[in-house]
């Protein structure tokens, strides 16, 4: 592309102009220019503190060294400075080690300038000859400079030469009144509609007033405003007293300072960014008001009826200055007088300023004391103020004829007076309502009848008034740090340039011609919606239903995925995940299934089955789906994930789908790009298949799908989406339903995930010179660092990333210490965490380590956290530049030997793994779980290492689920039995004698183990009953009485005892859990009846619940529910699982607990589908909910000649399906060489 010459010609002097900006600006200044508060003598004088000049004495010194001298220079006209260079006064021991540089237009209302937003002083020279430059991180505008001196050469005095750098600056100004304002009506051949650009400058001292007035040809308008001090971007719709405000966005905070403050509005079409001075939010505007064009624009405000309904309901009163709008000039054009431009009122094009000279009282020791005689018959005291502290001493002074002291003070940001005498309050009155005082200067007026006072404004550390006797006072309040402006006694204004000058009154610590408040609310420290306030020295967040903590609500309280909630030891149920930690993903209620895998189900609108009849003039049906969890945290969801699937279902009667093998197909899905897809559930991407296709066993082998058979019959194609790229399904549409006899019906599952890639992404450090390194770690104002360890070595730098002076590190210190170190410019810090046991037992240990401006702190564990307090208005912003190594350091020292695991800074994990398969000395991956996480397997189950983690091996359990804390639970009525069958250990001959029969005694059936939980209303009624094939039993049940007795016959030629368990009456409905270990019981060659209670108790029945039954390993009651078909079970009559057993405490983790999750993925059998049958997750889970809980324990004795003779007839059943060995719900041994299986002699376990 060509540029005009005249252009590129301009881009050159633009780009010089600004490049070159750091000419001197000193150096040729008279001395004239120079002032200062005093100087030591003639040739100490302001004049001579010029850069490298040897002029006079060699450099400005004061009379007097201390903290309220000023050197001043007033530069030829408003400069832009870009730099700043001191110098100590040549030959001599006077330099500044430490000062304030202090700018204004007019001499008075100085501003401070603050690096990083939170520090003020500048450091200075070590000695009188070296120069010391700092290049302004964002240049300033100003006529006059000030230097206050804060520390100097403790063997020497204040000393000073120096030069400012920078270039001239244009500025075109003009001044409002409050009633006046320009008319600016754009040219519409040169606007451009999809992107306006206005950009201005404003100071005023008024905290309320209409900037900017835009209309457009729609009759939308945007209103710039400022109120209370903060600027307003507004909407209006229509026009007229019946117009509709709609506020956008607020942004800024004590504008009313008159000091210059820079807007800038772009809006690039429907997009906006709105800054003020170095703040910018960015919003979208509503799509009505997105291509509309600016038809007139209204500078410093607007007509009467155009303020109605403004908040401030008045015009701009102040100055404007550089205004621009898509680079014109508004003022230049004002001041030409072009047509464009509309004058109405008093507009000046100079910017006159009255002058204002405020004060600051900024510690608690700060005060000023102003004497007073009052000569007429009443007195009054005018002031106004501004602070953020809602307590605090205004002034306090004697009364006339010794009627006491005077208190006026802030309480409850409200004004209270108070007259004290002789111990007593006299008087206390309240002024003013309980709002808050931080939004804009607050006025105070106070009158008294004739009287003599001594005037005393003071927060602490009061001047007394004088009293006679001397007794001195006390301030009995909180102190007042703030500003104040605008004092009078008796109307007449106090000349605090006077005070400063020490030529009136006296003060102590304040700094005088300047409001040095700082709103640290703006912009907000507070993340994540965290609500900030603040009092004069500090700020406060509150993270309270944000959903995350710490000073500044920076960390969150969830976890990143259901696979950390489970290796928490958490159940099914809903959980808050929040997948990137502390950055910007919101955290997401979403259902954690935990199975054998821990699956995060997210449901949409409609997971049921839609049923879809033929209809004339509809071609194609389209349905969208809506998610619980929005695309970006999906989106994390599924790239976090190690699997994801969703089920797609599509079910026919001359319908067809994908019209294999070459037609056009008439559904598709859409996926999470926006992208159709013409693949089915259970097929490949890209092959326009079915899962039968795939498969090759479609009804018609001609087509790759059952539906495109065009079947009169209901078909069905129906399968898994599993590609994660493409997930989830976001719309489907569906064809071919607008011929007469078609019907379809569709189905799209929840989308469920599982696994977790950043929970168990490791290394392995087997060298201590070995390391990973990453790039640069970016956390310059909040930094939060968290992973796991393990190791067997007492010490070892976890990881450091390093700057030029600035340093982070964490490092296993001793055996039971880890140390968060860093420095931010104020000094190495160091927060330390020390542990009762020591760290180096190769179990898995957490570590997390925050960084703020307010703090440090750091967890180990659950062991008490350790905070370490930032200091007040120091360096914030922490600056690194080396790569980040972890496991070691950049001199190969003090390296870690060990596992790390999951580490994650600020939310985004490190790929450990991936660096460590480059990197000699480390190893990929890190096993031994178990050591870790298997106190989370209960009642008995074994824990079982896992590449990813681990499972709990629940087969010697009565207990099922995820850590075998699911009871399995059944109930049962008259009717219901389940026998289980099982074998002797050892060969036995049914005829042999009762002595041989005697030899295996001691090895059968001693120190059995017993144990059930019970819960039920009859009695008497019999709860278990063990028996041999001979006369040997063991009974429990519940006697009339409803007392457990344990009735057992345990040898041939004894009679049967009964042990009374308990006394009290159990058969009460409640639950109730029975444990009995080590009984004895024996096998004897003999044959009888039935002891006569067990068979009478038999014929009863039973009705009520059993619950974890176990005998021994075995778990015949769990057998019978879970696995009937591969296990030795025999059940008569209705049994089906039940939760009346369950006795669970409610997760204190979860949202919402529940226990099961029946939303099972499968195809639908031959024959018309019913709508609804397939039920979304979350009706399930009410239906879950909403049984009542009611356990109750049953069991069915059985005669003993019935189990002789069952003992001949028995064969075992043939599994009808084998369960893997490794399925840690094995209800018993498989293998037939086991010795749980091994002989034709059997004995009978009846429930």
């Amino acid at each position: 592309m060509v540029l005009p010459l005249y252009l590129i010609f301009y881009f050159i002097a633009v780009s010089v102009s600004k490049e070159s900006c750091d000419s001197p600006l000193v150096s040729a200044l008279p001395q004239s220019a120079f002032t200062s508060s005093s100087e030591l003598s003639n040739s100490h004088g302001p004049g001579f503190a010029k850069l490298n000049r040897r002029d006079g004495a060699g450099g400005w010194s004061p009379l007097n060294s201390n903290k309220y001298q000023w050197l001043e220079i007033k530069l030829e006209q408003r400069t832009e400075i870009t730099a700043i260079a001191t110098q100590g006064r040549y030959g001599s021991s006077d330099w500044l080690t430490r000062y304030l540089l202090m700018f204004s237009d007019t001499g008075h209302n100085w501003r401070p300038y603050r690096q990083e937003d939170s520090i003020g002083a500048f450091s200075g020279n070590s000695n009188a000859d070296s120069v010391v430059m700092y290049k302004l991180q964002q240049p300033v505008i100003a006529q006059y400079i000030r230097i206050l001196p804060l520390h100097w050469n403790p063997n020497g005095r204040i000393g000073l030469r120096l030069e400012a750098y920078g270039c001239q600056y244009k500025s075109d100004v003009v001044s409002f009144d409050g009633s006046a304002h320009l008319l600016f009506r754009p040219d519409p051949s040169v606007s451009l509609a999809d992107r306006d650009v206005l950009s201005m400058n404003f100071k005023t001292l008024l905290n309320s007033g209409m900037l900017v007035h835009m209309e457009e040809h729609s009759g939308h308008s945007f209103t710039l405003e400022l109120f209370r001090g903060k600027l307003l971007l507004q909407l209006r719709k229509g026009r007229g007293s019946s117009a509709d405000f709609h506020p956008l966005v607020s942004l800024g905070s004590l504008l009313d300072d008159q000091h210059w403050h820079h807007i800038r509005v772009e809006r690039i079409r429907g997009l906006v960014n709105f800054t003020v001075d170095k703040n910018t939010q960015q919003f979208q505007l509503p799509e009505s008001w997105s291509h509309s064009e600016i038809n007139e624009i209204s500078f410093g405000g607007t007509s009467a009826a155009g303020l109605q309904k403004s908040h401030s309901r008045r015009n701009f009163h102040g100055c404007l200055e550089n205004v621009l709008y898509n680079d014109i000039s508004v003022i230049e054009r004002a001041e030409e007088q072009q047509l464009s431009i509309t004058v109405s009122g008093n507009v000046s094009f100079t910017c006159t300023e009255s002058i204002d000279v405020p004060v600051t009282f900024a510690s608690p020791g700060s005060f000023l004391a102003l004497p007073w005689v009052s000569g007429g018959e009443s007195a009054s005291v005018c002031l106004q103020f501004r602070t953020w502290n809602r307590a605090g001493l205004l002034m306090t002074f004697d009364l006339q004829h010794n009627a006491g002291t005077l208190w006026l003070y802030l309480s409850e940001a409200r004004a209270r007076l108070q007259i004290h005498k002789t111990g007593r309050i006299m008087t206390d009155i309240t002024a003013g309502s309980a709002h808050a005082l931080w939004d804009i200067y607050h006025s105070l007026s106070l009158f008294d009848s004739k009287s003599r006072i001594h005037l005393s404004l003071a927060p602490a550390a009061l001047r007394c008034p004088d009293t006679e006797g001397g007794s001195g006072c006390r301030n009995p309040f909180s102190v007042f740090q703030g500003c104040m402006r605008l004092i009078r006694t008796d109307g007449a204004l106090v000349d605090l340039i006077r005070v400063q000058q020490m030529l009136f009154g006296n003060f102590s610590d304040l700094q005088m011609d300047m409001c040095g408040i700082v709103d640290r609310c703006s912009p907000s420290r507070c993340e994540h919606g965290g609500r900030c306030s603040q009092s004069w020295s500090t700020f406060h967040c509150n993270c309270s239903a944000t959903g995350y903590s710490g000073a500044t609500c920076h960390s969150s309280i969830y976890e990143a995925s259901c696979e950390a909630y489970k290796h928490k030891g958490n159940t099914s149920g809903f959980y808050y995940i929040d997948m990137d930690g502390s950055g910007p993903i919101k955290p997401q209620l979403i259902y954690c299934n935990m199975s054998d895998k821990a699956w995060m189900v997210i449901q949409h609108n409609n997971t049921e089955l839609t049923k879809l009849k033929a209809s004339s003039g509809i071609n194609q049906h389209l349905a969208h789906f809506n998610y619980s969890a929005d695309a970006e945290q999906i989106q994390a969801i599924i790239t976090q994930a190690e699997y994801c699937e969703q089920e797609l279902s599509y079910h026919c009667k001359k319908s067809r789908l994908l019209n294999t093998p070459d037609g056009a197909p008439f559904s598709w899905w859409v996926g999470r790009s926006g992208e159709a897809h013409m693949y089915w559930g259970g097929a490949v991407p890209g092959s326009q298949q079915c899962a039968c296709g795939l498969q090759e066993n479609c009804v018609h082998p001609e087509h790759f799908c059952n539906c495109d058979a065009d079947s009169k019959e209901w078909l069905n194609d129906s399968g898994l989406l599993s590609h994660k790229e493409h997930l989830p399904v976001r719309a489907l549409a569906v064809g071919d339903i607008n011929r007469s006899g078609s019907e379809a019906a569709y189905r799209v599952g929840p989308l469920q995930c599982y696994g977790d890639n950043n929970f168990w992404n490791a290394a392995y450090f087997n060298k201590e010179t070995s390391y990973l390194h990453f790039p640069t770690f970016h956390g310059e104002l909040s930094a939060d660092i968290s992973f796991l360890f393990k190791t067997s070595s007492s010490s070892g730098v976890f990881l450091e990333n390093l700057g030029i002076k600035d340093f982070i590190r964490i490092e296993l210190s001793s055996p039971t210490q880890v140390l968060f170190s860093f420095d931010v410019g104020n000094g190495p810090l160091e927060v330390k965490v020390e542990t009762a046991s020591a760290l180096n037992d190769e179990r898995w240990h957490h570590v997390r380590a925050e960084r703020n401006v307010k703090e440090a702190s750091l967890y180990v564990d659950h062991h008490p956290s350790a905070v370490q307090k930032a200091p007040a208005d120091g360096h914030i912003h922490l600056q690194l530049n080396s790569q980040l190594f972890v496991g070691g350091t950049a001199s190969r020292q003090k390296g870690f030997l060990g596992c790390i695991r999951s580490l994650k800074l600020n939310g985004k994990t490190l790929d450990l793994e991936e660096r460590a398969e480059i990197t000699p000395g480390v190893t990929p991956g890190c096993p031994g779980h178990c050591s870790s996480y298997g106190d989370l397997c209960q009642n008995h189950g074994s824990c079982v290492e896992d590449h990813s983690g681990f499972t709990c091996d629940c087969s010697l359990s009565p207990f099922t689920g995820t850590f075998c804390h699911k009871d399995v639970s059944a109930f049962f009525k008259p009717g219901t039995s389940v026998t289980y069958t099982f074998k002797e250990p050892y060969k036995l001959n049914r005829n042999v004698s009762a002595q041989s029969s005697s030899i295996y005694s001691d090895l059968t059936l001693r120190g059995e183990n017993v144990s059930l939980s019970f819960r039920t209303s009859q009695a008497p009624a019999l709860l278990l009953y063990v028996s041999s094939y001979y006369r040997e039993f063991l009974a429990i049940l519940l006697n009339r009485n409803g007392h457990l007795d344990v009735k057992y016959k345990l040898q041939h030629n004894r009679d049967a005892e009964v042990f009374r368990a308990s006394g009290r009456n159990l058969a009460n409905g409640q639950l109730h859990h029975l444990i009995e270990t080590q009984t004895q019981l024996f096998l004897i060659a003999e044959s009888g009846e039935v002891d006569p209670e067990i068979a009478r108790l038999n014929a009863l029945g039973f009705t009520g619940c059993l619950s974890v039954v176990q005998f021994n390993s075995i778990s015949p009651l769990k057998a019978a529910l879970l696995y009937p078909d591969t296990s030795p079970v025999i059940v008569t009559g209705p049994l089906s699982e039940s939760s009346c057993g369950s006795s669970l405490p409610t997760n204190p983790y979860a949202a919402e607990t529940t226990h099961s999750l029946a939303d099972h993925v499968g195809t639908v059998g031959t024959g018309e589908p019913i709508v609804n049958a397939i039920n979304s997750d979350s009706a399930l889970i009410g239906g879950v909910i909403a049984v009542v809980i009611f356990v109750s324990l049953a069991a069915l004795a059985v005669m003993a000649r019935f189990l002789y003779r069952r003992k001949e007839t028995f064969q075992p059943q043939e599994p009808k399906a084998e369960k893997t060995d490794d399925s840690p719900e094995t209800p018993f041994n498989t293998d037939p060489n086991s010795q749980s299986i091994i002989s034709d002699n059997q004995k009978e376990y009846f429930i």
